[in-house]
């Protein structure tokens, strides 16, 4: 079976910086990814240029089978689904959570059309599964941290994604709302026909037991890439972040502590 996403020798270079360089990446069908990586180490760029935002100065993406550059980047960009800060901060205070869910079929913000009986049993069915269906006709001004979070996952769903990119979905959550967020994550990676997840954090205590591949830029090239339980190592993050660390295993889930200077633990 062809990969879900697959890119080869990626370079992206503006104004004489190079960005990325040599980035190779494969993700496989039922693989859930975490991407980790310090500031600069070229995240946001990665994510551009999957969803066709940034233009590689070399290499290529392949989207299920199609080349970024020979079909319509326009239509890729559909099968690829994004909850981030940026797309949460346009959001139509006025909108219900419902009509907010429907908008991502269009890809369009403050949705403005009438609602059809399928795209709207089909949003509701969307609700459900993000365990939202209380949310329907509740505007977003009035929606918690978490539940926009939920809804906006719902949105993207809309579009049936092949892939579901999460940039930083826990930035502004507090500790309990963050904990609940990352239990529904964990469901909805276990769901059957789920999208394949990519989580992008800086931090491996919210990579959840359902993420079982992770990839670790540095520098804008890839430090270390695969099976989880072979990349996710102290040694590695210390070389990502640039500070000696400790990584503990709790009941599935990674802690991450600097040490600082004398021994101290951060």
């Amino acid at each position: 079976m062809k990969p879900v996403l697959e890119i080869s020798n990626l370079k992206i270079q503006r104004d004489g910086v190079t960005i990325l360089n040599g980035v190779n990446w494969r993700v496989d069908r039922g693989q859930h990814w975490a991407i980790l990586g310090a500031n600069g180490s070229g995240k946001t760029s990665l994510l551009s240029a999957l969803t066709g935002y940034l233009m590689p100065t070399a290499g290529e993406i392949v989207l299920l089978g199609e080349k970024y550059g020979r079909t319509d980047w326009r239509e890729l960009r559909k099968k690829i689904g994004i909850v981030s800060s940026s797309v949460r901060q346009m959001m139509a205070d006025d909108e219900p959570a419902l009509e907010s869910v429907v908008s991502g079929k269009f890809a369009m913000i403050d949705y403005w059309g009438r609602l059809s009986r399928a795209d709207k049993s089909r949003a509701l069915g969307i609700l459900k599964q993000i365990e939202c269906s209380h949310l329907a006709a509740r505007p977003w001004r009035v929606l918690s941290q978490g539940e926009r979070q939920r809804v906006l996952i719902g949105r993207a769903l809309m579009a049936r994604p092949r892939v579901l990119i999460l940039d930083e979905p826990c930035a502004g959550l507090d500790p309990a709302a963050r904990e609940h967020f990352l239990l529904f994550l964990q469901r909805l990676g276990q769901r059957k026909n789920a999208p394949a997840l990519v989580l992008v954090t800086h931090h491996v205590e919210e990579i959840m037991p359902v993420f079982s591949w992770v990839l670790i830029l540095k520098e804008g090239r890839v430090l270390a890439s695969g099976d989880k339980g072979k990349t996710l190592t102290a040694k590695n993050l210390s070389s990502a972040f640039n500070a000696k660390s400790r990584l503990r295993l709790v009941s599935g889930r990674f802690a991450m502590n600097v040490v600082a200077k004398k021994g101290a633990v951060v």
